[in-house]
């Protein structure tokens, strides 16, 4: 896998920083799991500080950014864990399988180091209904492309339980549907530059002004001002554990 985050990761940990409620749901997914790994680890989100954990990460980049006060990072790669059979009680991976270059060989890694659990936060690429999509419709044959069908993490894994991530509406974790609630946050290149969704789209500058036009005159208040009642939405997020 190319450590695209050596390219696309600076000032990630400025701007995706941990959302406590889906930490707490994360952290509630991997039990009573004493010993740790986190594939895809980046800076370091999501990692819990009561566990021994053991983080992975690919890019030299996101390596930096880690904390000196987080776990110990091991560069390298989900396809090719350098680690023995069972040797962790859970294993958690957040945000990372749509970037791995062989994720049915990810995905089997995963299993094989792992002594208990799987805990994969991922996204499901047939959720239909961001309204993002309406002004960026690329990102839909995007996930498609990226985002592997939720029965993959059975096939690869065995039995899973797969619940939604719903995302708060001050999220302070700046994934692609972060803002949902907060449209004109996705005017700010700085915000995009948090989400490699973005970046995959390439340029984007006509659909933003027709996004900055909308705002301005009301008509996204009309389609979408519902939204700003919610303090909740599920926008795709899915959170899978093996059972």
């Amino acid at each position: 896998m190319t450590a695209i985050y050596d390219r696309i990761g600076v000032d990630y940990a400025a701007l995706r920083r941990p959302d406590r409620r889906i930490a707490a749901q994360i952290n509630a997914a991997l039990g009573p799991a004493r010993t740790v790994l986190n594939v895809g680890a980046g800076a370091g989100s999501y990692e819990p500080v009561d566990r021994e954990l053991v983080a992975l990460e690919p890019s030299s980049a996101m390596i930096a950014q880690r904390s000196v006060r987080a776990a110990p990072c091991v560069g390298g790669r989900a396809e090719a864990l350098p680690f023995r059979d069972d040797a962790f009680d859970a294993i958690m991976a957040v945000l990372t399988v749509h970037h791995w270059d062989d994720q049915v060989a990810g995905l089997s890694e995963l299993r094989r180091v792992s002594r208990g659990s799987v805990v994969i936060l991922t996204f499901d690429p047939a959720f239909r209904g961001f309204w993002l999509t309406d002004y960026l419709p690329g990102l839909i044959a995007l996930d498609e492309a990226q985002m592997p069908p939720l029965d993959t993490y059975e096939s690869m894994l065995g039995p899973v339980e797969i619940t939604p991530v719903p995302v708060p509406h001050d999220c302070t974790d700046g994934f692609l549907c972060a803002y949902w609630r907060r449209p004109e946050f996705y005017l700010d290149p700085q915000v995009r530059q948090g989400s490699s969704s973005f970046w995959a789209l390439g340029e984007i500058s006509k659909e933003m002004e027709r996004l900055r036009r909308d705002l301005a005159d009301g008509g996204w208040e009309r389609r979408y001002g519902a939204l700003r009642k919610l303090d909740a939405l599920d926008c795709g997020y899915r959170l899978v554990r093996t059972v």
